[in-house]
């Protein structure tokens, strides 16, 4: 990511945080303020994103390898009982995964 992605992607969030609308001259605006100098397409490119796409969507979306942030929210929130009997299912899962084969067992290794 280059410096201007970094700094229009803070100045998106802290606009978003105030419940400010997000416009280029404002991340602009903000970005000038840091004294971070962007190319003048990368205002424009966030602004545009923002108007099509939801800020916290994006926000609890990010990522994409492995499991969301927002899966452990409901689990968190059902109390400590789901919590415990989601436990046990999960120690029932990992017993049942198969060990992985040495080389050994191939009669070949990386070497040979």
């Amino acid at each position: 990511m280059s410096t201007g992605e970094v700094a229009c992607t803070y100045a998106s969030l802290i606009l978003h945080d105030d419940n400010i609308p997000i416009t280029a001259e404002k991340i602009s605006t903000l970005v000038k303020a840091a004294n971070v100098d962007v190319e003048s397409y990368w205002p424009s490119l966030f602004a545009k994103l923002a108007e099509k796409r939801d800020i916290e969507d994006l926000i609890l979306n990010a990522g994409g390898g492995g499991a969301p942030v927002v899966a452990a929210a409901p689990a968190a929130a059902a109390g400590a009982g789901a919590a415990a009997a989601a436990a046990p299912a999960a120690e029932e899962k990992k017993k049942e995964e198969p060990q992985e084969e040495s080389d050994d067992d191939m009669g070949f290794s990386l070497f040979d």
